[in-house]
């Protein structure tokens, strides 16, 4: 037995035991976004559209990250909606800030393990860039759009009386508890997913410059940025659409 099917088995036995038909849910989730992932490589490797192909695989995710994870229609659809919207105004912001960063392709660090290989593929890495962005903020968005939601409708149903000005203030003092941590994740995740280059460039001396001009930081960190405007973007909105929704 291979370690990462030892760590799958061990992984769904704790979720079926915490979370019983919920945590079945989870892990199925999880299988289904590989193969998504999985299916995205290969139809891009085809030669399948890449703005196409994205196009038709982020609502997928999305709807499986959603759906599967939320016991709860109505907290799924809110939730849906705006991960939804978040998505598209994220996917403008990463157009943008992908084509001024010019960042796109393979590091330096990978130059060994491409000798001997055609460095023109005929595959546009700029696109690809753009589509792997938009992957890379797909969780942190629903996670932050579900929590928002959950918590807003259930205000909602309890203080039905609730004006307007209150429910926003306590939307907003919501997001900050639910801001704080998905921000430390994903900080977090970043520079321990980047631990061994953070290495490498004290090692080889790197300067500050270096650093910030080198592809594989400059691509890494910009998911990062653009994961935490998604969260920050899923605050006001839910609390908005949720503020507005009479039947809940």
């Amino acid at each position: 037995m291979s370690t990462m099917l030892a760590l799958l088995l061990v992984l769904l036995t704790l979720m079926v035991i915490v979370g019983g038909r919920s945590g079945i849910k989870s892990y199925l989730s999880i299988i289904i976004n590989f193969g998504l992932v999985f299916i995205v490589a290969l139809l891009i490797s085809w030669g399948a559209n890449i703005a196409l192909t994205a196009a038709c695989f982020v609502p997928l995710k999305l709807l499986t990250i959603i759906y599967l994870g939320t016991n709860e229609t109505k907290i799924a659809d809110k939730s849906f909606l705006i991960s939804f919207i978040v998505t598209v105004i994220i996917v403008v912001l990463i157009l943008g800030f992908n084509f001024l960063a010019q960042a796109p392709g393979i590091g330096e660090q990978s130059g060994e393990d491409l000798i001997g290989l055609s460095d023109a593929p005929g595959l546009s890495f700029a696109a690809i860039g753009v589509v792997v962005a938009i992957f890379s903020t797909l969780g942190a968005i629903s996670e932050a759009a579900v929590a928002m939601s959950a918590g807003l409708i259930e205000l909602k149903r309890q203080n039905q009386q609730l004006s307007m000005a209150k429910f926003y203030q306590s939307g907003l003092n919501i997001g900050e508890d639910i801001l704080g941590t998905a921000v430390n994740t994903i900080l977090f995740g970043f520079f321990g997913s980047f631990l061994a280059l953070f290495i490498w460039y004290t090692r080889l001396n790197y300067t500050i410059s270096q650093i910030l001009n080198d592809k594989l930081f400059a691509q890494e960190f910009l998911i990062m940025c653009y994961s935490i405007i998604g969260v920050l973007l899923v605050i006001p909105l839910t609390t908005l659409v949720v503020s507005r929704s009479k039947k809940l």
